[in-house]
């Protein structure tokens, strides 16, 4: 009975007034930045569901730790961005294992095409930029994610990884040429 009490009466008008302003800050931040979290996490992540789960968890941790974003330290951007590569750490550290792309990815780019030769082409696409993408180390690939998966510019991956921007613009410059490389050296070129 002193349970029903407790929760029949309504909240006093100020802690309404902060859930709404924190449900309207919380969908403001969910719709800004969900799909380039999102992305950065797939380019990582093995499975799309994987990828949908570790996301939530990124929101969920940036809403409980929101109080402890200070502007003068980092733009929000890179303080979301620094949430989601632990979110992925996190998973991979509990996974024991290090693999960070997926070929569903890139399935999921290839199955728009039509017909079974440009399928059958897709496919053969996949497996070399797979490959070529296997060649890359931890760090490496993580830019790339960065860079390609949650499209961030150079000046943000810069702020989030501690590197300069022109030592991120140099590393990316060097991986591409590097996929470049294997692609060719697989016979995936043009």
């Amino acid at each position: 009975m002193i349970q029903q009490r407790a929760l029949s009466h309504p909240l006093p008008e100020m802690d309404k007034r902060e859930a709404v302003s924190g449900d309207t800050e919380f969908a403001a931040i969910f719709e800004a930045y969900y799909e380039r979290i999102f992305n950065y996490i797939r380019y990582r992540v093995e499975c799309r569901y994987t990828a949908e789960d570790l996301t939530s968890q990124v929101f969920e941790k940036t809403m409980a730790k929101r109080s402890t974003f200070r502007t003068d330290r980092s733009p929000f951007e890179v303080w979301l961005f620094a949430i989601a590569r632990n979110t992925v750490n996190d998973y991979f550290r509990r996974q024991r294992r290090q693999r960070l792309f997926s070929l569903d990815l890139f399935k999921e780019a290839v199955s728009g095409q039509k017909g079974p030769e440009s399928l059958a082409m897709g496919k053969e696409s996949e497996e070399h930029l797979n490959r070529a993408l296997l060649s890359l180390n931890a760090k490496e690939r993580h830019i790339i994610a960065l860079k390609f998966g949650a499209d961030l510019k150079n000046v943000q991956i810069a702020e989030l990884t501690g590197m300069s921007e022109s030592n991120v613009g140099v590393t990316l410059f060097r991986v591409m040429k590097k996929l470049k490389f294997e692609l060719e050296r697989m016979g995936a070129h043009d």
